[in-house]
């Protein structure tokens, strides 16, 4: 596998909804072939990124890529409650642990679960939760 992806692996390169990088063109869209949902990027490709990231030393981006690739089927809007719930002092605890345990159990997001725990620790020792 060569990076840039689009540009050496574009024949395998497919989105969320499994459409190919090729179909993915101006003129698709004009003509309405193209949903805002075939442009968002699939979980094996955020896995392939993340086999990219560490055959080249970033285990920190390629666990990043993995957190990525377990969000793609989480809904938007609870991505964006999370995101609102995970800033200081805007959650108590028990509403991270909350939402971990709904990452894991709903959305079967182990490492993000692991990552909003984490979180949840450092928030309570450095007295930045409600």
């Amino acid at each position: 596998m060569r990076y840039p992806l689009g540009q050496y692996e574009a024949d395998s390169i497919t989105s969320k909804t499994g459409k190919k990088l090729d179909q993915l063109t101006m003129d698709e869209v004009l003509k309405g072939n193209v949903t805002a949902d075939d442009i968002k990027i699939s979980k094996e490709m955020l896995g392939r990124q993340g086999e990219v990231c560490m055959d080249n030393d970033n285990p920190a981006m390629a666990a990043n890529m993995q957190r990525a690739s377990e969000l793609v089927d989480v809904p938007d809007e609870v991505i964006l409650n999370m995101y609102n719930k995970m800033r200081p002092n805007r959650s108590t605890k028990a509403e991270l642990v909350f939402m971990a345990q709904e990452l894991l159990e709903k959305y079967h997001a182990p490492h993000c679960a692991k990552l909003v725990l984490e979180a949840a620790d450092i928030y309570e020792k450095r007295g930045i939760l409600l």
